[in-house]
């Protein structure tokens, strides 16, 4: 079912970008120059009409806030720059049907209670924003209250150095029907921000360096992301309070820091991830309250904890992932875990395989007895290695007596699965 989700999203998708780049045959076309009589982006603005389409050509413009009220597609040659001097929202949309293309706009205005970005969405529907480039702006792209927009090939950075000098780069409230497309992101609060947002794609995004999270997600339920590549963000990401969300063939990798995850789950239910790649994270995946949600066909590589599975998360199934050179495979806080792990691939797993079914012949108890005295006790990290510690895992491994009895694969792999 949730593959078949997955497909009818794409085709929602496909069926979506033909409507939306329709354009009417009798549009006018009006050029804006430095050197033509048009100089002024807010002067062809008010003298088109609905559907006309606005050509911008090379140069700077500093016009203050240019706000559109009307269906028209806004399109730039050769990147001009619209500059809001630190001081102004620069675009402002007010209007359905309208298209933002081919512009550098750079320097919005920095106002915490208004939260002005380079392009922002007020109650609108059927908006594209493509290939543009936003560079050094407090929000980059923020959409509210709208819906069936595509947010397209843009590239957004910016130079804050601290989370409160800073918006995010895609940002999205009370949202519908969004598709987020091959968009790069650097250097912004979050990477991606959805808050209350619903049926929506996120589709081959690069988030890298953003000062708090790559993909922070709140309240929204019924979302895909597929293919995106998250990486060293100074938590990670989040996703958090939320239902019916699908992850396939995401890389999330590099973040690292005490109070850093590849991802953070609270309270989610009803989820699927497969094909994920989790790798070098402090630890890859946190599962804080979450329940019935499916991992299978992702790899955790090199993380130091690959899952932390709190005992407040229940009914979740990891089947066929791969665990490989991970310091911890999996910990937890409780003594009761009521989970199910099946047919993963433990690189530590040192049992045999007498009938040659490429299942292991032993149970497999990926929670050793030095994770569960970490989890409880963090500074016992410094005896890590240490001959000590090693004696009592072995010990917990022969004798199980202080882990979970069900925190146990039973048919683990004996080689690693196909992703």
């Amino acid at each position: 079912m949730i593959f078949k989700r997955a497909i009818i999203v794409f085709i929602f998708l496909k069926i979506s970008l033909l409507m939306l780049t329709t354009y009417s045959a009798n549009a006018t076309v009006w050029t804006v120059s430095p050197t033509t009589q048009t100089k002024s982006i807010k002067q062809a603005l008010e003298t088109a009409h609905a559907g006309d389409t606005i050509h911008i050509l090379k140069g700077t413009y500093k016009e203050g806030n240019i706000i559109i009220d009307k269906p028209i597609t806004l399109f730039g040659e050769d990147f001009p720059i619209l500059d809001g001097e630190l001081k102004n929202e620069v675009i402002s949309i007010k209007s359905n049907d309208v298209t933002i293309k081919g512009l550098q706009l750079q320097n919005s205005g920095r106002m915490v209670m208004s939260d002005p970005g380079a392009v922002k969405v007020y109650d609108s529907k059927n908006i594209i924003i493509e290939q543009n480039i936003l560079l050094n702006n407090y929000f980059g792209i923020y959409l509210q209250y709208s819906n069936h927009c595509i947010i397209k090939n843009n590239i957004i950075k910016a130079t804050q150095k601290a989370e409160n000098q800073s918006g995010n780069g895609i940002h999205c409230w009370k949202s519908d029907s969004i598709q987020i497309i091959g968009n790069k992101i650097v250097g912004h609060r979050d990477g991606i921000y959805f808050e209350f947002v619903k049926n929506s794609v996120i589709w081959r995004n690069r988030s890298i360096n953003n000062l708090r999270y790559g993909l922070h997600f709140m309240f929204s339920n019924d979302n895909t992301y597929i293919s995106n590549y998250f990486r060293s963000n100074g938590a990670g990401v989040a996703v958090m309070y939320s239902k019916k969300v699908t992850m396939i063939h995401n890389t999330i990798e590099e973040n690292w820091g005490d109070a850093a995850y590849g991802i953070l789950f609270k309270e989610l239910s009803d989820c699927y991830l497969s094909g994920n790649i989790f790798k070098r994270n402090t630890t890859g995946i946190l599962f804080d309250g979450c329940s019935r949600t499916l991992l299978e066909h992702n790899t955790f590589q090199a993380n130091g904890w690959a899952i932390r599975l709190q005992a407040s998360s229940i009914d979740n199934r990891l089947e066929k992932n791969n665990f490989i050179g991970n310091t911890f495979d999996a910990t937890t806080n409780g003594t009761l875990t009521l989970n199910h792990f099946s047919e993963n691939y433990w690189d530590k797993y040192e049992g045999y395989d007498l009938d040659k079914d490429k299942i292991g012949d032993v149970p497999y108890h990926p929670l050793s007895l030095y994770a569960v005295i970490i989890e409880k006790n963090p500074p016992a990290m410094l005896l890590y290695r240490s001959f000590m510690i090693s004696l009592l895992d072995k010990s917990e491994k022969l004798i199980p007596s202080l882990t979970p009895e069900n925190f146990i694969d039973k048919s683990p792999k004996m080689i690693p699965n196909k992703i």
